[in-house]
């Protein structure tokens, strides 16, 4: 049976099989004699997204009183639940990170504290997820946003939305309307600054609704 660490979009932490390219914490959240959460969800306003490998390191998941080993598809959903790079394992990121975030915010050196402060704000309404208007029509929405459409959760990339799963993305026929955002606004801000969020393969799979055109017998 797969533990309970698998995040979504919408900052749910869910039992899944699938894995996805990231892991990170939120703290302490676990039972480790069960390997079972606790009613919190969060121990720490640090939100932050590992690599599931550093330095030949392997942690027993979800097995000591340590933080609690969460997983994520790729960084656009890490980020829209609300989380940032690692400092620690992560450095580069989260320094190209804090750059971008600087820039699109219009601040100048801030810790990662004072992100993780803006962070919290921005990610719950009390305990639930803070959903955002859009400040922008969802086909102008830079790579790597998310937003919620339909109790759905949908990436976007060059224009397009993408419906989420825990397995990966697919293409949706039918315009996706009253969508709201799921990326908190300082971390949207960072990405159109020039942060590209790393995104599971499917998304760079989906093909193109134009493709093929203009190919036909001349």
């Amino acid at each position: 049976m797969p533990l309970q660490n698998r995040v979504t979009p919408s900052g749910d932490i869910v039992a899944d099989p699938h894995r996805g390219l990231f892991t990170g914490n939120r703290g302490i959240i676990h039972d480790p004699a069960t390997k079972t959460l606790l009613k919190k969800r969060w121990a720490s306003p640090a939100w932050i997204t590992c690599v599931c490998e550093f330095r030949g390191w392997r942690r027993k998941v979800m097995g000591t009183r340590s933080w609690t080993e969460l997983f994520f598809l790729d960084e656009a959903t890490a980020f829209a639940a609300g989380h940032r790079p690692c400092f620690f394992c992560r450095r580069d990121d989260a320094n190209r990170f804090r750059a971008a975030w600087e820039q699109g915010n219009g601040v100048a050196n801030v810790l990662a504290r004072d992100i993780d402060a803006v962070l919290h704000r921005e990610r719950l309404d009390k305990s639930r997820k803070r959903l955002h208007p859009l400040p922008l029509p969802v086909e102008k929405l830079p790579d790597g946003a998310m937003v919620q459409a339909r109790a759905e959760s949908f990436l976007i990339v060059a224009g397009r939305a993408l419906q989420w799963s825990m397995a990966g993305y697919r293409e949706v026929s039918d315009a996706i309307g009253d969508a709201m955002l799921l990326t908190p606004p300082s971390t949207l801000r960072a990405i159109s600054a020039g942060y590209r969020p790393v995104l599971h393969p499917s998304a760079r799979n989906v093909p193109s609704p134009l493709a093929g055109e203009g190919q036909g017998e001349g």
